[in-house]
């Protein structure tokens, strides 16, 4: 009789690499069972008298694989396996395996480098590449070399790049698991790149249902595309439920889109890439993959981040095929050209090649060692780290020898980034800690309030919300508060802003026009912001994410503040600045002194002590911008001009 799960073919000798290893490399298919057979296989091994933990890439991994591996125990989450995300923790004293984020692990090995109780750390999904899947493997490994010998390394994939990882764990053995093959049958349908994705979706999505059986599964770049794709099936067949899955939906939803659907119905999921790995979709035999995704790329130019809509990679492509061949015979509808799969980038490239790097080189040095003296795959680029210690060193994390300061090590020991860390311990020293804190997860829970630019309305309308996840980010606020010893938990209209000021100061800006739609911020970037949002009129924004081009960067999300807040809060940054305004009538240069925040003026008026290079340079702006024809050529520069 065959094995219900292909890994199971394979643990008898997993288990007996780590007897006489401290590491392995674990290659398995997707549905092969690997995020919840092996954790349960080493409980009552002689060497595992601890904790096992089991990383995996996202919080609705990290329930769904705990409450599959509870139930096959006949128990609930927090008994013998339990979970820990930050939002939600179901962990108890008799705990053995819990299945955590990478987030949180950082946090607990960077609490306790030796991990004291812990037998055994996997690493599902290890090919992701996230940052804090490098950063988390990297200490892990770290920890093992030095402190803990005994410690067992897991990393487990469907398409891990093997030789690499095998230089990395030092020649570990390596366990290969065929798993259980469903024939897989691909329509290249094709699509109009000029045109909107969301219709074409709808239509293959349609056409799908008419002409093969079982459970859809869509994937599409983001929460809006998927919203539009909603709206543009319109009516669906009774047999037909609709399911939406991505990271701002509630948990209770998430099962459901999870979950068999109920007898004689058909179950259409639209997906962002959250459903690519570590989940099973029970029933579903189609997939209809619009072969994009949604990835955030730092642009360390304009530092800015910018979500970018990119073609998938193959391996992506890949794994949501796959989707639809699981359980049963499947098919796999593209909405690409067959030839066009060859061009596609082979592998997602590394988040550590790209990021902002502030929150791991933090990390680092108070784990004590450089960078590059940690096991990365891929070693931080140099150019990342220097603007990160620049950062950090602005924000007073770190002095100028590169030392973590008093405030630096307040700063890691909040779960948040480094920006946001430091905007709750001000806040709170200024006496608004509690409009920080929410602030904070406003700003790191994604769709909490909805998705308008205006924080505050966003605020409102979470702090009404009834929801277990709106109650969860409440609890959340109050934990960070509780260990801040913020008592006062009054937050005031202005409150919000000044906080998000805190966080951003480059980023405050100024309206430019009557419109509201063109920005200065104190960095010197232009923004742009949508003329009919309710933030327009105000005249001060303080702003906190922005995408897109650093010449006209779109606001992202945002909250009004008062320019006499601004002043207040930045009364240090305050300059005075000698200039000149050239009048392209005259050819001439009046000297003016302005008083400055950054790149926004203030104030200005006539310099009655005037500086020459001030007048020279403005002299000089106005002949680049107006041509040399405004200068006063006589007929012999005229002659020598010709």
């Amino acid at each position: 009789m065959s094995a219900p799960f292909p890994i199971q073919l394979v643990l008898a000798d997993l288990l007996a690499a780590l007897r006489e290893n401290s590491s392995a490399l674990l290659v398995a298919p997707p549905g092969a069972g690997k995020t919840t057979q092996v954790a349960p296989a080493l409980l009552s091994e002689p060497w595992c008298a601890g904790q096992i933990l089991l990383l995996v890439p996202r919080r609705l991994a990290a329930r769904a694989a705990a409450e599959f591996m509870a139930a096959a125990l006949g128990e609930k989450p927090g008994q013998t396996v339990g979970y820990a995300t930050r939002l939600d923790s179901k962990v108890g004293k008799a705990t053995r395996i819990v299945v955590m984020t990478h987030g949180v692990f950082l946090s607990r090995i960077q609490a306790d480098p030796e991990l004291a109780g812990v037998s055994a750390v996997l690493f599902d999904e290890v090919h992701e590449r996230s940052l804090d899947n490098d950063l988390a493997l990297a200490l892990a490994l770290d920890a093992a070399g030095a402190l803990r010998p005994d410690l067992r390394l897991v990393a487990m994939s469907a398409t891990l790049d093997v030789e690499r990882f095998r230089r990395l764990l030092r020649d570990p053995p390596t366990i290969d698991c065929e798993g259980k093959s469903y024939p897989l049958t691909l329509h290249y349908a094709g699509r109009d790149a000029a045109a909107r994705i969301e219709p074409q979706m709808a239509s293959a999505i349609r056409r799908a249902l008419l002409e093969q059986e079982g459970s859809l599964l869509a994937f599409l770049p983001g929460v809006a595309e998927i919203e539009r794709t909603a709206d543009a099936l319109g009516g669906l067949p009774a047999d037909v439920d609709l399911h939406k899955l991505h990271g701002g939906i509630e948990p209770a939803m998430q099962r459901k889109a999870l979950a068999p659907p109920p007898p004689g119905q058909r179950k259409l999921v639209l997906a962002t890439s959250i459903a690519e790995t570590s989940v099973t979709l029970e029933g579903v035999r189609i997939v209809v993959d619009s072969g994009l995704a949604r990835r955030p790329r730092y642009d360390r130019g304009a530092g800015l981040t910018r979500l970018v809509t990119e073609r998938a990679s193959r391996a992506a492509v890949t794994q949501r095929a796959g989707r639809a061949a699981r359980q049963a015979p499947g098919v796999a509808i593209r909405l690409w050209e067959e030839a066009a799969t060859a061009s596609l980038p082979a592998h997602d490239p590394p988040e550590i090649l790209e990021a902002e790097l502030s929150s791991l080189l933090l990390t680092c040095l108070l784990w004590g060692a450089a960078p590059a003296r940690l096991p990365f795959l891929d070693p931080p680029p140099e150019a990342a780290l220097d603007e990160a210690h620049r950062r950090l060193t602005s924000l007073g994390a770190i002095d100028e020898q590169g030392r973590v300061t008093r405030h630096g090590r307040s700063i890691a020991a909040l779960p948040l980034e480094p920006r946001l860390a430091h905007m709750l311990l001000d806040a709170k020293e200024r006496g608004f800690g509690a409009a920080a804190a929410d602030a904070a997860v406003l700003l790191t829970e994604r769709g909490l309030g909805g998705n308008d630019p205006d924080l505050e309305l966003r605020w409102r309308r979470w702090r009404s919300d009834r929801s277990p996840r709106a109650e969860a980010a409440r609890k959340l606020a109050a934990g960070w508060r509780r260990g801040l010893n913020i008592e006062d938990t009054r937050i005031e209209d202005r409150d919000l802003g000044r906080s998000l000021a805190l966080a951003f100061p480059d980023r405050v800006s100024r309206r430019r026009d009557t419109s509201g739609e063109a920005w200065q911020s104190v960095g010197g970037r232009g923004f742009r912001l949508d003329p009919t949002s309710p933030l327009a009129p105000s005249p001060w924004l303080a702003v906190a994410e922005v995408a897109g081009h650093a010449s006209g960067a779109r606001i992202l999300s945002a909250a009004a503040i008062a320019e006499e807040d601004v002043l207040q809060l930045f009364a240090d940054r305050m300059a005075t600045r000698h200039d000149g305004d050239f009048d392209p009538a005259t050819g001439s240069v009046t000297p003016t002194r302005s008083r400055r925040l950054g790149a926004i003026r203030l104030s200005s008026g006539p310099d009655p002590s005037p500086d020459q290079s001030a007048i020279e340079r403005a002299l000089l702006e106005g002949v680049r911008e107006h041509g040399l024809e405004l200068l006063p050529w006589g007929d012999e520069g005229q002659a020598l001009r010709a």
